[in-house]
Parts: structure tokens; sequence; C-alpha cells
């Protein structure tokens, strides 16, 4: 029950410190000072506080939007083990829920932009189904080499699986699948190089032009939502970067935070060295964390042949 307990408390408190994790590695980079580690707790209360703006055009959808977002990633977490210890919510076949449950976010987030019937908000909608098609696929052929692995179809046990069965033959197909997934991670977070949190080119927004017409306690729900995703989709890469556990079982809870915060290190490092690749680029890098996950699914049928 403890676990439980403290798993929950993670995975809604620690998220939003990552995100200024990033910030800080980001703005060390670039020689300033840059916000505060906890800049994006402050920003979240501050909008919670603030009132909603509607247009007379939007309906129940656009509001629908952020809430079905937020609820969608919140049980994804709870399908996610950390560390050594066992998830919350755990069956046969979750993987599939759990990968759809980003699906499902991913609609209503659509949903509530083409609701506004802005042709702009419509055109970020576009471009984020789009490159969704290729980073879902992907994502699936990681959860396949993970389930080869471990024999089973339930995320507690696929992900404690990757941790008790690395080895030397194993290297390889897990090596891939990191890479794959990592790629997957900057892109359904909206990260460098695929998309720009920060920018308001009309040219190049993604995810950010989806958002424009929210405020207030909505706007807030969508950016604790972003820091969510990441926090989850971070949790299952260390599960595969990160094999060796701690034998004290208490100690694993902070080992956990401190790998979580140097894969935000890892992630503003990555943004401080390259740019926003071209629109038309990106379906390359996609494509290529496809082939990644891919070929690691192949390497894992050819050894257990």
């Amino acid at each position: 029950m403890i676990d439980i307990i403290i798993h929950i408390l993670l995975l809604l408190i620690l998220p939003p410190l990552l995100l200024g994790v990033i910030n800080k590695t980001k703005a060390w980079f670039g020689g300033r000072k840059g916000p505060p580690v906890l800049q994006l707790y402050y920003d979240i209360v501050k909008l919670m506080r603030k009132g909603i703006v509607l247009s007379r055009t939007t309906t129940w959808v656009f509001i629908a939007g952020p809430v079905v977002t937020l609820a969608t990633v919140v049980l994804a977490g709870m399908l996610i083990p950390i560390s050594q210890f066992d998830a919350p919510i755990a069956f046969a076949g979750d993987l599939i829920l759990f990968a759809y449950l980003f699906g499902l976010a991913r609609f209503f987030t659509t949903a509530a932009a083409l609701d506004t019937g802005s042709s702009f908000e419509g055109m970020g909608a576009a471009r984020e189904v789009t490159f969704a098609c290729l980073s879902e696929p992907a994502l699936f052929f990681a959860l396949l080499v993970l389930a080869k692995i471990s024999g089973s179809l339930s995320l507690t046990t696929m992900l404690h699986s990757s941790t008790s069965a690395f080895s030397v033959a194993m290297a390889a197909p897990l090596v891939l699948v990191s890479i794959g997934l990592f790629i997957v991670l900057l892109t359904e977070t909206c990260r460098i190089p695929v998309d720009d949190p920060n920018t308001h080119l009309e040219l190049t927004m993604i995810h950010e032009v989806m958002v424009l017409d929210h405020s207030g306690p909505l706007l807030g729900i969508i950016l604790y939502s972003a820091s969510l995703k990441l926090f989850v989709l971070g949790t299952v890469l260390l599960h595969i970067i990160t094999p060796f556990q701690m034998k004290t079982m208490w100690m694993n809870w902070p080992l956990f935070i401190m790998e979580m915060l140097g894969l935000a290190i890892i992630i503003g490092i990555v943004e401080s060295v390259m740019a926003r690749l071209r629109m038309r680029h990106i379906p390359y890098l996609l494509i290529s964390a496809l082939l990644f996950c891919g070929f690691s699914f192949i390497l894992l049928l050819r050894y257990y042949q």
C-alpha cells in the first residue's frame, strides 16, 4: 500500500520538475540564468486562478480536450511500474490500453483544436495526426520487443523483465529499442528536434498551435499533462536504459528520482546542441525510430530461433 501511495505522489508531483530541469539545462548551455526550476509549478497555480475565455464557436469538445487528455495520461501512469515496484493497475494486455490511451488523448486534443473553427489550429492538428501515424507504430514495435523478452502482455512484467533479462545477447535489441523510444518520447512530448514548445512561428508550430485558444485552468491542465506524458514515457525508457537497481528496496525510490532528473538533463542537452528540424525532415526521423524498433524485433526473433 505504501508503494502505491509513493507511486501516485511521484506521478502527480514530480513531472513539472522535469520540465524545469530541462529549461534550466538549456539556459546553462546558453549562458543564461534561466527561469527557476520550480517555475512550471508557479505557472500552473497562477493559471488555475484565472478565468476561462471561450469562443462562441466552441462546444463542449473544446473543454473536454484538456480534461480527457489529463485523465488518460494519469491512467497511463498508473499502468507502468516505477523502479522495482509493481504498477497500481496491471492485467494481461494492458500494453494495448497504454498505447491507445495516448491515442485517445491525441484525438481529443486535435478535436478541441478543430472545434475552434480556426484553419490555423486545423493545420496544427493535421500535422499532429500525420506524425502520430509514424510514432505509434514505433511504440508498438518497442512494446512487442519487451513482450517477446518477458513472454507476457502485462506492462509490469514486461518492464521488469527488461531489467532482469539484461544480457550481452539482449544488448543490441535493447539499445535499438532505447534509441527508437527516445525519439518517440521527443515526438510525443513536443520537444526539439521534432517540435519546439516555446515557438510561435506559424510555419514551424505543431502542438503549440493547437492550444493557442486555451486559457486559464484549461491551459494549466495542458501544461501539466505535457509534463505528465514526459514522466510516463521517460519511466518506460528508464526501465530499458538503466537495468541495474539497488538491492535495498526503499533506496530504489530516490534512485528513480535521480534517474528521471538525469534523463531531463539529457533532453535539455539534446535541445541545446540541436536545432529544430525542417518540417519535411521530421518524417525521416520518425521513420528511423520505426526502423530502430522494427529491426530490434527482427534481431530478437533471430535470437529465439
